[in-house]
């Protein structure tokens, strides 16, 4: 019987898209879950039975007495809770909740401690080229000019790990591309799908990684269950341009695909615009320079050191992924 299967696992950021993917993986594989729920509704995504083998606890990873108590006499903690924003008025909130966050949590594993930290970082920490060069886990960081201020966070909060394996504590990282499959379509990358339904007219030709909410759960069930201590890992399906992305979503709902090229040009209008757009509305902007910036580059991400490590794992190929998740989300819309 393997000895790290079958353990007490707390997960912070467990309501969230993929958290909650998470739980369904654990609780799924036969493991204990404890997990942080900030609100009294849980993710409509997950069928609710698999809720009720679930330990909840309300508190935030800001509150280090919080996590003292809510830590106490668990195996393991998936740490996946993370503020995701590219609007820089956000950035204080920002930086408060992914970088102090973790950092509360890495210091908690190891004042409890933990057997086992697996962090949920994001390819963003790893850095982009923007020039179609592959990224991989050695990529040295680089901050250049279109780092957004969520990737600055999360490579901060990826360094607090670094700084806890350093002092003893057993942790893995995970570095997961834009992570799709069936959510909350108002919330996260989810919102591409709801895009794409209302047929949104523009696109770019800019390449990006994506990969299926379900792979990223498995691998890091995968990697929680075995003895891998102080390595990070790339999770990543494909590598596709954002057109053909939206047209391959608006295809699965039958909708129309986007015809209107946003060139550099163009989106950087764009993005000045909605600024100003925002200033006076009072709400954030739809387009940022972060993100107009990032739909123009070229970023190939590389997946093949976990395959090395898991040979028998596969990636959902993505056109499998958005069939999948558009039909979910057409099924959703009808029964609302």
């Amino acid at each position: 019987m393997n000895p790290n299967k079958n353990r007490r696992i707390f997960i912070t950021g467990g309501t969230g898209f993929l958290g909650a993917h998470i739980i369904r993986e654990l609780v799924e594989k036969g493991h204990s879950v404890k997990a942080i729920r900030r609100s009294n509704t849980l993710p409509y995504f997950i069928p609710s039975a698999v809720f009720d083998h679930v330990e909840w606890v309300h508190g935030n990873i800001l509150e280090p007495a919080f996590l003292e108590e809510a830590m106490e006499g668990v195996d393991a903690v998936i740490h996946a809770a993370a503020s995701v924003s590219f609007n820089p008025s956000d950035k204080k909130d920002l930086f408060k909740s992914n970088i102090e966050g973790t950092a509360n949590v890495v210091n908690m594993s190891i004042g409890q401690n933990v057997k086992k930290l697996l962090h949920v970082s994001s390819v963003s920490a790893l850095g982009r080229t923007g020039n179609g060069s592959r990224v991989n886990e050695g990529k040295p960081w680089e901050e250049i000019d279109f780092d957004s201020n969520y990737a600055i966070s999360k490579y901060h909060a990826e360094m607090e790990v670094w700084r806890g394996i350093g002092e003893g504590l057993d942790a893995v990282i995970v570095n997961p591309s834009t992570i799709l499959g069936f959510g909350d379509w108002n919330k996260s990358s989810c919102a591409i799908f709801k895009s794409a339904y209302n047929e949104f007219p523009w696109y770019t030709n800019g390449v990006n990684g994506f990969v299926d909410v379900r792979d990223v759960a498995r691998a890091i069930v995968l990697l929680l269950e075995t003895g891998i201590s102080g390595e990070r890992f790339v999770l990543n399906g494909d590598n596709w341009s954002f057109r053909q992305l939206f047209d391959a979503i608006a295809d699965a709902f039958s909708k129309k695909r986007p015809s209107r090229e946003a060139s550099a040009f163009l989106a950087e209008i764009a993005w000045r615009m909605e600024k100003l757009k925002s200033i006076f509305s009072g709400r954030p902007p739809l387009l940022t320079k972060e993100t107009a910036r990032l739909a123009q580059g070229s970023n190939y991400f590389d997946s093949s050191k976990i395959l090395r490590i898991f040979p028998d794992f596969v990636f959902t190929p993505l056109h499998e992924t958005i069939n999948g998740a558009c039909r979910a989300y057409l099924q959703a819309e009808q029964a609302r």
